[in-house]
């Protein structure tokens, strides 16, 4: 099965609270092929970030797609709301609820294309049984719950053992890296097998979105084109 080409997903969580809006209208211009959400509830994770109010006030922004990652627990509560604010992809860890292929179902049953996350310390198992009901698999390469943090090198085995599960289902399966990504770690998560790219830092922190983003991408196969499915 063909690699598909990567893709940048920019996580919004790095960005000018006071101009979010701006913000994720100048990332789809500099090229973001998806834009990142990060939602954190100050349980499952040690911070608070937004919720499906601010997802769907975004919604109107920009027409790329909304990446939607559930720091959250229980989640399943959450997933109709997060669906009508405008989530195209909505990921949910494995610890956050009791019945992972379950609230997958439910996400698909919503419409929209379902993922699983992966802690630093969770085993690539925990997506194994599920993965004909995932649109994407996330890596963490931090442990969540900040952005800014420094990449976990223990993570790239993770990434290219998840890979080749990929490969083997014979399904388009996304898998997506997030924490730490910059332009130099961004070709050993792309050589593991990585074919999304959450950045926060790295392009909301630069002065130049557009120049950020092409440095992530590398050498990497050209970005989506315009009309084509995400």
């Amino acid at each position: 099965m063909a690699r598909p080409a990567v893709r940048i997903a920019p996580s919004l969580l790095a960005a000018d609270f006071a101009r979010l809006g701006e913000e994720a209208r100048a990332a789809a211009a500099a090229g973001a092929d998806w834009l990142h959400l990060d939602i954190m509830d100050g349980h499952f994770v040690p911070n608070i970030s937004f919720g499906p109010v601010v997802v769907k006030a975004l919604r109107r922004h920009v027409a790329i797609p909304f990446d939607v990652h559930l720091m959250i627990a229980p989640a399943d509560p959450y997933l109709a709301a997060f669906a009508e604010a405008g989530a195209d992809l909505i990921s949910v860890h494995p610890e956050a609820g009791p019945h992972l292929h379950r609230t997958l179902q439910t996400i698909r049953g919503l419409g929209k294309r379902a993922g699983v996350v992966l802690n630093p310390a969770t085993p690539v198992q925990a997506v194994e049984h599920v993965l004909d009901l995932a649109d994407l698999v996330l890596v963490m390469t931090v442990n969540p719950g900040f952005g800014g943090q420094s990449f976990l090198e223990s993570q790239l085995p993770k990434i290219a053992a998840l890979r080749r599960m990929i490969e083997a289902t014979g399904r388009a399966i996304a898998l997506e890296v997030d924490g730490g990504v910059t332009a130099e770690t961004a070709p050993r998560c792309i050589a593991a097998g990585a074919d999304v790219l959450v950045a926060g830092t790295a392009v909301f922190g630069a002065s130049d979105y557009a120049a950020a983003i092409a440095a992530l991408r590398g050498g990497a196969a050209p970005p989506r084109r315009a009309g084509e499915a995400p």
